[in-house]
């Protein structure tokens, strides 16, 4: 699903990704950690395509990323909303469904998988952050991307709606969905099946949560991402 190998990315002279490489396959939930700066969207912009790269290689569904086939291929999900404040959810979603050409019963079926059929009428600007999350989030799930790439879907919610939009992505993932999701808080990789930790453009670890705790001989997240560093210092 995602093939990336020696990746390297130069802005205005400075290095900001150093020769990453990793693969990730179907069904994934991929936790991309790492505290701001350490190149996160940096790395997801090249995902999607939108990232000059120089140096390396980065194929998706075996394509150069960007390339205009891998349209349809990846839903993403911003950090700020992406959705009409001044229409409903439904609104939102025709309006949204119309362009990609996905007939009208791809929204009732993102409404029921984001858990918002019930609030399908109401005007986006009323809704609570969650509930707005929720929305993009199901923009991005039109015609079922194999791939999602999510940017920090879960800052500024409260511990319920981040359990519940986590089970979500879970689920997605269960369902054969490539799911890669950024956060700065360590605590949320005990949700992922896989960590990509990153830190000043590089790619300190890549395996589970459970073998990040093993080898830091730690319980907690943010101690092991700290033992993790001073090893490799």
């Amino acid at each position: 699903m995602i093939d990336v190998k020696d990746l390297r990315v130069i802005r205005q002279g400075n290095e900001i990704l150093h020769e990453l490489s990793f693969r990730a396959g179907a069904g994934e939930l991929i936790g991309l950690l790492g505290p701001s700066g350490s190149g996160k969207s940096t790395l997801m912009r090249s995902l999607l395509g939108v990232q000059m790269l120089s140096g390396g290689t980065l194929q998706i569904l075996e394509r150069p990323a960007g390339s205009a086939s891998l349209r349809g291929a990846l839903g993403y999900v911003a950090q700020s909303s992406s959705v009409y404040l001044d229409l409903t959810v439904e609104e939102n979603l025709r309006y949204f469904a119309g362009i990609l050409h996905e007939p009208r019963s791809e929204v009732g079926r993102v409404l029921a998988v984001v858990s918002l059929t019930t609030l399908a009428g109401r005007v986006v600007s009323s809704l609570s952050g969650g509930e707005r999350t929720r929305v993009s989030l199901a923009t991005a799930l039109l015609g079922s991307p194999p791939i999602l790439v999510l940017d920090e879907p879960t800052v500024g919610l409260d511990p319920i709606l981040r359990r519940d939009l986590w089970r979500t992505f879970d689920e997605l993932a269960k369902s054969g969905t490539t799911v890669v999701v950024s956060s700065h808080v360590m605590d949320e990789a005990a949700h992922c099946a896989r960590l990509l930790l990153l830190r000043d453009g590089r790619l300190l670890f890549d395996d589970s949560p459970a073998k990040l705790l093993a080898a830091a001989k730690s319980s907690s997240y943010d101690e092991a991402f700290e033992r993790l560093i001073e090893s490799q210092s």
